[in-house]
C-alpha cells in the first residue's frame, strides 16, 4: 500500500518567528518526537504547532515541494500565507 507523505511546517509557540519545514510519514508521531527535543534542529524553540501540511501520495513530488519551500521563493511563500 502507498503510504501518504507529508510536508509539514511548524511553528515555535515560544518564538513565533522560528519556523521549520519537514517530511514525514506520520506526522503525529513527527510532531511528538520535535516536542520531546529528539530533533536536535528544532529542539531550542519547542514547544512546536503543526501551522500547514500537505499530503502527497508520490513521494517523489513530496521532497521536490519540501525542497522548494525551503528555497528563498518557498519561504517567501510560506511568509505571506502563514
Amino acid at each position: 500500500m502507498n503510504r501518504f507523505r507529508y510536508v509539514y511546517v511548524l511553528q515555535s509557540l515560544s518564538h513565533p518567528n522560528q519556523v521549520y519545514t519537514g517530511i514525514t510519514a506520520d506526522l503525529k508521531q513527527r510532531l511528538a518526537e520535535h516536542n520531546a527535543g529528539r530533533v536536535p534542529h528544532t529542539s531550542k524553540f519547542i514547544p512546536r504547532e503543526i501551522r500547514a501540511a500537505t499530503a502527497f501520495k508520490s513521494k517523489e513530488r513530496a521532497v521536490a515541494f519540501e525542497r522548494y519551500l525551503k528555497s528563498g521563493s518557498g519561504r517567501a511563500f510560506l511568509h505571506r500565507h502563514l
